[in-house]
């Protein structure tokens, strides 16, 4: 697939805009159900974390696009915020999830990278974002999604939390800058080392657990064939922590918010009997310049595009280009 980088800021400011206009306009909202696929499905993940930490009376349900709908949650009517996202805007289970929103009377707001796409031509409302290597975070899908879930609170229930979040996800483009600056060589090395390899496992808590899922299920399992599993921190104690050994690769994410205690156990743990873990922690940020009560939050975006440097120097060491794919749009399925 390739990257499209068509919409601009000031459009996308206008999309979120209507967006919130939009739910500030409903007589009520009692629920948001965000609902995608894959990767997509991560990117959402970190707002039911927002939502379940911030609301007072919203509930929160991060489901996958195909479950919602065969699930069909006795919830979702006129109260609901449907909120789905897929980048090309063709997944055929978010669209679908998209329509069955609309059918059932909810407020139904696309993230997409393409306005012109099925799953827009579903939806109520479309926001979209831009992609690519050397964006600005404001304007990323995650950017977006965040706009949005903040205008949603501030709307609704008056939280003031948003108040600052233009100016902290937009200072999230120097730190991204530095950690790419500072961590070429140790994720080119990781790569030499790991290309042989054929398993790794990715760990995380809270918002961050969803980036060490898109981690393990897209970028090693879907575009490395590498096996993989993402163990939520809180879970790792109850059954996986038994297959670490000394030379069991983990990447660990420590997170700087309300969850960090789960990671730091696990790395404790994990660190005294595996030889090989990479922990990639928040605190190591310089997060200054980002509002002291958004840090938790909005970390994880910084993690995505820090494992996403791992990927390609795996890719590039084991001559598997992250594009190649063996059944993915290549047939029927």
């Amino acid at each position: 697939m390739s990257d499209v980088i068509v919409n601009k800021p000031e459009d996308i400011q206008s999309q979120v805009q209507e967006a919130v206009a939009a739910i500030a306009a409903r007589e009520t909202v009692g629920n948001v159900y965000l609902a995608a696929c894959g990767g997509s499905f991560a990117v959402l993940g970190p707002a039911k974390y927002v939502l379940d930490h911030e609301s007072e009376a919203i509930a929160a349900h991060h489901l996958n696009a195909n479950e919602f709908i065969h699930r069909g949650p006795k919830g979702l009517g006129a109260k609901s915020v449907v909120i789905t996202c897929s980048h090309s805007g063709t997944t055929p289970e978010t669209v679908n999830a998209a329509a069955y929103g609309r059918e059932h009377g909810a407020l139904v707001i696309a993230i997409t990278n393409d306005p012109a796409s099925p799953l827009a031509q579903n939806a109520d409302q479309v926001v979209t974002y831009v992609h690519g290597p050397d964006i600005d975070l404001h304007d990323s899908s995650e950017g977006v999604l965040y706009r949005i879930v903040f205008g949603l609170l501030a709307e609704r229930e008056g939280n003031t939390k948003g108040q600052a979040l233009d100016a902290s996800l937009s200072a999230l483009n120097p730190v991204l800058a530095a950690v790419r600056a500072g961590n070429v060589d140790v994720a080119d090395a990781w790569g030499r080392a790991h290309k042989k390899h054929e398993l790794v496992y990715t760990m995380g808590s809270g918002s961050n657990f969803h980036e060490a899922y898109a981690f393990s299920i897209c970028l090693l399992q879907e575009m490395q064939w590498m096996h993989s599993a993402a163990i939520h921190a809180g879970e790792y104690f109850h059954g996986p922590f038994e297959i670490t050994d000394t030379d069991v690769p983990f990447i660990v994410l420590v997170g700087n918010g309300e969850t960090r205690p789960l990671d730091e156990r696990g790395v404790n743990f994990v660190s005294k009997y595996s030889d090989d873990v990479v922990v990639l922690d928040a605190e190591s940020l310089d997060l200054s310049e980002v509002a002291e009560d958004l840090r938790g939050y909005l970390s994880v975006i910084v993690f995505g595009k820090w494992l996403r440097m791992y990927a390609d120097a795996l890719a590039d060491h084991r001559g598997h280009p992250l594009s190649v794919r063996r059944y993915m749009w290549r047939m029927e399925y």
